[in-house]
């Protein structure tokens, strides 16, 4: 899927902000929590200010690499600036635009699974909560199996993610989570910029534990790499 331009509102928040050093409220939807907003200024960070756990993921990063989700394209550049070649992907055409601007050198308007997407990557790097693109737990197996014709051999896949239980923590320490339910870090969200709204997305915050127990299923192993301060992490996922 590529978004169509005029339902794109985080697309035209990149443009708007590369264009005038400033944008409007990128606000955000879901039904599971309050209304938030996204501070554009924040897809636009150099290296020295990206936390820990992406600072980490660039500092990893070798060989050839496929940037996936690469919004204004702040990660390519960095990489770019370590001297790696990096195809940088997105289905936003506004976010493509922009990081051509800026520099990054291939820059493509395409989705992870379209098939013309048919090089060998050495690392494929997936941040901002890179496992949110995945969408659902129940897509883990097509997701893997996509990143296993991608990888070169030898390769890696970087990707954060958080763990969203502290959200049911009660203060004595237990959670209320329905075990019956969804998984928790199954989320919706939708975006709107100005007047322009987006359609609904599914969004996965997926716990450490988690992930590497369905790298393990698809015939990868996941390796712990970094945590932050919010119960974000970063782990590098190799085949066994």
């Amino acid at each position: 899927m590529i978004l169509e331009e005029q339902k794109d509102p985080m697309g035209w928040a990149i443009a708007d902000y590369y264009r005038n050093g400033v944008a409007g409220r990128l606000r955000v939807f879901s039904s599971m929590f309050d209304e938030d907003e996204m501070p554009v200024e924040e897809l636009f960070r150099t290296l020295d200010e990206m936390p820990e756990v992406e600072r980490t993921a660039i500092a990893l990063a070798r060989g050839r690499v496929l940037d996936v989700g690469a919004g204004s394209g702040c990660h390519s550049l960095a990489l770019q600036e370590k001297g790696l070649i990096v195809t940088a992907v997105e289905i936003s055409p506004r976010s493509v635009d922009v990081m051509k601007k800026r520099g990054v050198a291939d820059a493509r308007l395409i989705n992870l699974y379209d098939k013309e997407l048919a090089e060998k990557f050495d690392t494929i790097l997936m941040l901002m909560n890179g496992t949110g693109i995945i969408g659902r737990l129940s897509n883990m197996t097509t997701f893997f199996a996509r990143i296993d014709e991608l990888l070169a051999d030898g390769g890696q896949l970087l990707i954060d993610s958080s763990d969203l239980i502290y959200l049911y923590e009660n203060e004595d320490g237990s959670v209320d989570i329905d075990l019956n339910g969804d998984y928790y870090g199954e989320v919706d969200f939708m975006m709107q910029y100005k007047n322009m709204k987006g359609a609904s997305f599914d969004w996965l915050y997926v716990d450490f534990e988690t992930l590497s127990n369905y790298a393990c299923k698809n015939g990868f192993k996941a390796e712990l790499m970094a945590e932050g301060e919010h119960y974000d992490y970063l782990a590098r996922i190799v085949r066994k």
